[in-house]
């Protein structure tokens, strides 16, 4: 039933459609003399039993303060099949809606409208985004494919000289070599054998040398683009990893000498087997243990790298397909007309997002997530919702959260107590970014413009810049900024400069 109090006056709705209108006073009246003889019956006609007992409980209601019920009534359609009787044969196409009560009961606001969009889900939008995308770029594809045909070719991959490679592979190899140098250093000093000085020396030593020897092998073997790749990555990981191994250790060990006697609890120990499973655990900040998964989903993992396998097909067909043609067919964009490079960059910048997405989904969302799975690695939070990101910022501290997580343990906070100012602090955070990333792409081209440098350390000003646009204008003027900069001024540049200044370097090779 539906009960609406309007003023001094209720509608009373039965489950069989009908309904009559109380004055309220009469009712308090009725229910006062009821309440003093139980017993007797009431002479005054009034509704059913049920029906008088709800209506009492409005009236109690309405002596306390409640001025209207209609805004939190809900309107329902009754059921024929709850009850029996004659008199409701027709209940199921019958509507406690009646015309008395009211349609409009609160403010409300339109869903698009600027104060409600946020508030609520958007997943059929974003389900027909996804409709749409795939159709347009289900036409382009069959459009490219007839128009140019099967461009795909593997020499940019993997070479014809791919055996000669094998260099770069022992490399990986033999990079377990430092991890257990690293811990030969630390039980040393746990068994008193070497001084607090030499220790740091000793980590010193091994983690420039982890870095200059993929370095000297990339650099000194005719490899291919991939493999060289693969190495730098590889070996700026182990790096990441070694370091904080020994800052932790040394921390560790710190407070353990520090709390012999306030603290019995804290002790320093160390174990091979906790560093072993930090080298392959998906992470780069080190611990003695970590949160744990109760088991490994094997359905779940073979279905994750299913899909790891199909986009990492979809990625390497739009770099064959679309992005080699177009820098193929472009000019050095630093030295020809400037209408014509910002066509290249705008030409470039689509599929270049498409590949970057992949590959984010691919390495941060797949491979992660499978790794963490087999090795039963309980924290997952390996990516925030960086999309949402109100300034580049934001960007950075939530699209790669085990490198962001290194950067707050080992960079910025050591440096602010270290009583480094706060800008610098950042600054020497990102001069260390930039760094790898440039050793990620300059040592496998052999080519060394500092491209990805620049590229990273401009990103200093721009944190600076989106952070004031976004307490100027809002998060939504933030926002545009950082997808207008990160679709189609960064990589798309990059992408290019990178290229023709490798093929510079070939053409005065050969």
């Amino acid at each position: 039933m539906a009960i609406l109090n309007s003023g001094g006056v209720v509608s009373t709705a039965t489950e069989n459609g009908g309904g009559e209108f109380v004055d309220l006073d009469s009712l308090r009246r009725r229910k006062s003399r009821s309440d003093s003889n139980d017993n007797s019956p009431s002479d005054d006609l009034g509704p059913p039993d049920d029906v008088r007992n709800r209506i009492d409980s409005v009236v109690n209601d309405d002596a306390q303060g409640t001025a209207n019920l209609a805004g939190d009534t809900e309107i329902r359609e009754t059921g024929g099949g709850r009850g029996g009787g004659e008199g409701r044969g027709n209940a199921d196409a019958t509507f406690t809606y009646r015309p008395s009560v009211p349609a409009h009961r609160r403010a409300r606001e339109s869903p698009l409208s600027s104060d409600a969009i946020f508030k609520q889900s958007h997943a059929g939008l974003f389900n027909l985004c996804v409709v749409v995308l795939i159709a347009v770029n289900s036409r382009l594809i069959i459009e490219n494919l007839m128009k140019y045909g099967w461009l795909i070719r593997t020499d940019f991959w993997f070479s014809s000289r791919s055996l000669r490679d094998w260099p770069l592979f022992m490399c990986c190899i033999s990079l377990s070599i430092f991890p257990l140098a690293a811990f030969t250093v630390e039980k040393l000093v746990l068994q008193k054998y070497i001084s607090e000085p030499v220790v740091i020396f000793l980590h010193i030593i091994i983690t420039m040398t982890e870095v200059l020897y993929p370095v000297y092998v990339t650099l000194r073997c005719d490899s291919a683009f991939l493999s060289g790749v693969t190495l730098m990555l590889l070996t700026c990981i182990v790096w990441l990893k070694l370091v904080s191994y020994a800052h932790t250790s040394y921390d560790i060990r710190s407070l353990a000498n520090a709390a012999d006697k306030a603290n019995p609890e804290v002790s320093y120990y160390v174990s091979l087997k906790s560093l072993a499973y930090f080298m392959v655990a998906p992470t780069l900040c080190y611990q003695p243990s970590y949160p744990r998964s109760a088991c490994i989903r094997k359905g779940w993992v073979a279905r994750q790298f299913a899909k790891l396998v199909i986009f990492t097909g979809f990625m390497g067909f739009i770099i064959e397909q679309y992005i080699n043609p177009i820098v193929r067919n472009s000019k050095h964009p630093l030295k020809g007309d400037l209408l014509y490079a910002i066509e290249r960059v705008l030409k470039l910048s689509v599929p270049n997002l498409y590949v970057w997405l992949c590959m984010f989904y691919c390495f941060f969302h797949l491979w992660l997530n499978i790794l963490a799975e087999l090795l039963c690695f309980g924290d997952r939070e390996f990516y925030k919702d960086w999309w949402n990101a109100k300034s580049v910022g934001d960007y950075w501290r939530m699209w790669n959260m085990p490198v962001h997580k290194w950067m707050v343990r080992h960079i910025y906070f050591p440096c602010l107590r270290s009583k480094i100012p706060k800008t610098l602090a950042i600054i020497i955070a990102f001069l260390v970014s930039a760094v790898f990333h440039e050793l990620c792409i300059a040592v496998p081209c052999r080519l060394f413009k500092l491209w990805a440098f620049l590229g990273i350390m401009f990103q200093v000003p721009l944190v600076f810049i989106t952070n004031y646009l976004q307490e100027r204008f809002g998060s939504t003027v933030g926002n545009m900024i950082f997808w207008f900069i990160f679709c189609i001024f960064g990589q798309p540049m990059c992408v290019l400069l990178y290229y023709h200044d490798l093929m510079n370097r070939k053409g005065s090779m050969s």
